[in-house]
């Protein structure tokens, strides 16, 4: 499986079948991670966890506290894509990463990137 990156009209292609998203809440200002498996089906959620809680970002359910993050399972309903909007807000991007490293997307307020399983041919699936 490979995942695919568009941003500023452009899309990347990376060998993965796992990867996490974690990013910096723009009101609490605390971190939040996402565990996704990359699948046929489409991008799968695995784990969740958060450093706090507030505005919006409550720990889900069954969510047990581990090394200070509150970590939980979300519904694993697979998702066609994922949409990231950059907001400015938060002093940082969203952070992507699998096992081959990480890469920081939407670090400019108004970057819009797209995150998605590739198409078995490659990244020249459309976006939409």
């Amino acid at each position: 499986m490979s995942l695919c990156i568009a941003a500023a009209g452009k899309t990347v292609a990376i060998a993965a079948t796992t990867f996490t998203l974690s990013w910096t809440h723009s009101i609490e200002k605390v971190e939040w991670r996402e565990s996704y498996a990359v699948t046929e089906h489409g991008l799968v959620p695995s784990e969740a966890a958060v450093k706090g809680s507030g505005a919006g970002m409550e720990p889900g359910a069954g969510a047990v506290l581990r090394d200070g993050w509150w970590v939980w399972n979300p519904p694993a309903k697979p998702l066609p894509r994922l949409v990231l909007a950059a907001s400015g807000a938060t002093g940082a991007g969203w952070r992507l990463c699998h096992s081959g490293g990480c890469v920081e997307l939407g670090a400019t307020s108004g970057d819009e990137t797209v995150v998605r399983r590739c198409a078995e041919d490659g990244p020249a699936d459309p976006v939409r």
